[in-house]
């Protein structure tokens, strides 16, 4: 049973997170979770209702287990304000204006090619943001925060891409200020000046996303990204792992023995994301007379069974399972996801092949592999859940709720 909390540590912001994660639905278990009287909890749920962000459920209402009238259950308004997400990729991006849920409210798919750099990426990806408001029936000034996911490390309270391999030109960019300044040029409202941009690896954000929405209760969840380059996102405790400065993960650049003529994007040779991503096998593939130009193409070639295709994803896998076996066995996590293009049976297949063996039974006895659940749509789902819970973090909703 929860021990009722200081009344310090729970303010409107903290009552706001009991109703979010389910920990508390109406007002009698708030007092009896935090410990505070019938009249405090009125008076900040208060706030949450003044604010639009609490709203009482117009279903049938909760029986009181003391024998009192039923309660009136509380639930998170996602509705009261919206959020951009953009999931970029090397040569395609995703687009999506959701709600505070996470419901897609509009959404755009098309080419961009990373290469061309952060300006014109972002003036692109802020016209497509301006387009899908409107087709949602909304506005910027609705709009409470921007989540961006990226192909690269990137530094997460600077909201710095660093040095990343497959992104010429962004390494340092002042990404956040340029996506305002594009939002501006293109929605004409001053309101974007002021919002709160985060950025964060592909991989993390598929991760976190994954895990949330897929395998709550796994406290140690491992995902891999095998796309273009290849990378991995850890969540611990419903966490992201970042390391230092947002380099965890970056599994594509460990160096493999037996490929040193292989060049990898970061300039090194032998690293696994220039053996065994999806950039790798599209060369191969090329080479064995099946023209593919991505990673995407791969998957294309995998989907109809192409022999040579299907031979090289599984290699690759094993490749992937070699070092993993190391990876699980540091990590020890409950679930690892394969995502990204190579994510399909011959190279699910390598991958285990190569960790089983490799891996100390004890490590793998519990452990689940398996394919993503959300697909393409992981890194919009995460980018949106990293915004919602940085923005009403109960610091961070207090802070908010002076000001409204």
């Amino acid at each position: 049973m929860s021990q009722p909390k200081p009344a310090t540590q729970a303010s409107a912001g903290h009552l706001l997170r009991l109703i979010r994660r389910g920990q508390a639905g109406t007002r009698g278990e708030l007092q009896r979770v935090t410990g505070l009287s019938r009249s405090t909890v009125s008076a900040r749920l208060d706030q949450l209702f003044r604010a639009g962000w609490v709203r009482e459920h117009a279903g049938d209402p909760v029986a009181d287990p003391t024998g009192g009238r039923p309660a009136v259950r509380l639930e998170f308004d996602g509705s009261h304000a919206v959020v951009l997400v953009a999931d970029l990729e090397t040569r395609h991006a995703r687009a999506a204006v959701l709600d505070l849920n996470g419901e897609v409210l509009a959404e755009h798919s098309g080419r961009l090619l990373i290469d061309d750099g952060p300006v014109v990426v972002l003036d692109r990806l802020a016209s497509w943001f301006v387009e899908l408001l409107a087709k949602a029936g909304t506005g910027l000034g609705l709009v409470c925060g921007v989540g961006l996911s990226v192909p690269g490390p990137v530094d997460f309270g600077s909201g710095e891409i660093v040095q990343p391999p497959m992104m010429p030109g962004w390494d340092g960019f002042p990404v956040r200020a340029e996506l305002r300044a594009a939002l501006v040029r293109h929605g004409g409202e001053r309101t974007a000046e002021r919002l709160p941009v985060l950025i964060e690896n592909d991989a993390n954000v598929m991760a976190y996303a994954e895990q949330r929405l897929g395998f709550p209760d796994c406290s140690a969840f491992l995902l891999v990204k095998v796309g273009t380059g290849i990378g991995a996102g850890v969540v611990v405790d419903g966490e992201m792992y970042r390391g230092i400065d947002g380099g965890a993960g970056d599994i594509g650049h460990i160096r493999l023995s037996g490929f040193p003529d292989a060049l990898c994007r970061c300039g090194s040779y032998g690293c696994l994301a220039a053996v065994a991503s999806g950039r790798a096998l599209a060369e191969q593939l090329t080479a064995a007379g099946v023209p593919v130009a991505s990673g995407s193409g791969v998957r294309d070639q995998l989907a109809i069974g192409q022999p040579d295709a299907v031979r090289l994803a599984r290699a690759a896998g094993r490749q992937v399972g070699e070092v993993l076996a190391t990876v699980v066995t540091l990590l020890n996590p409950g679930v690892l996801v394969i995502a990204g293009d190579l994510a399909g049976p011959p190279f699910l297949t390598g991958v285990r092949e190569l960790l089983y063996q490799r891996a100390m039974p004890r490590i793998t006895a519990e452990l689940q592999v398996v394919t993503g659940r959300l697909g393409d749509r992981a890194g919009l789902a995460g980018a949106g859940a990293m915004v919602v819970e940085y923005l009403y973090a109960p610091d961070r909703a207090d802070a908010r709720l002076g000001r409204v």
